[in-house]
């Protein structure tokens, strides 16, 4: 019987920086291309309800400060080592989970690209960029359950190759909004 890839992505709005988690020692691990997840990353246990391969646990976050001459933002894609977990763990596996936090990883720099366009209101920041979040939350989630429905949870090894060309490729064309 073969076993289905799940992923969990915590999604967190406009708090500040560094309490993403309820668990205070939760351990996470900021986005990187030079650092790829590693089965090591994956410190939780496998869920005993679940029939899944792996899952994996991302979050999107931002904070804002207000200030005399506008706004600055903090933009940040971790992954959560106590969150995580493999039960069966080949590099095939591992390779799906990966693009699931490099799509995140995408959402973070559109995220930077839309807040970066922002022209801040004082009378409807708070309004406005909840709705860019929110807008680019959406999105993200879209493209995490495409991947997962067209490759069935990494099962059709051929799409499963074309989506990590297309993550590939997204990572370059949004290269220059990744200096959040």
């Amino acid at each position: 019987m073969k076993k289905i890839l799940r992923y969990f992505f915590g999604l967190l709005l406009l708090i500040p920086a560094g309490l993403y988690a309820q668990d205070r020692n939760e351990e996470l691990v900021a986005w990187s291309d030079a650092r790829k997840l590693t089965w090591n990353d994956y410190k939780a246990d496998p869920s005993p309800e679940s029939d899944a391969a792996a899952s994996t646990t991302t979050y999107l976050a931002i904070s804002y400060n207000i200030g005399a001459s506008g706004f600055s933002y903090k933009i940040q894609s971790k992954f959560s080592k106590t969150r995580s977990w493999g039960r069966h763990k080949s590099e095939y596996i591992l390779s799906h989970e990966q693009a699931h936090f490099d799509i995140a990883e995408i959402f973070a720099r559109k995220l930077h690209q839309r807040m970066a366009e922002y022209k801040f209101n004082r009378r409807t920041y708070q309004k406005d960029l909840n709705k860019i979040y929110q807008e680019v939350v959406e999105e993200k989630e879209k493209m995490q359950n495409d991947y997962d429905d067209e490759t069935n949870h990494s099962i059709n090894k051929e799409k499963q190759r074309a989506w990590l060309r297309k993550i590939a490729d997204l990572l370059d064309e949004t290269a220059d909004w990744a200096d959040y």
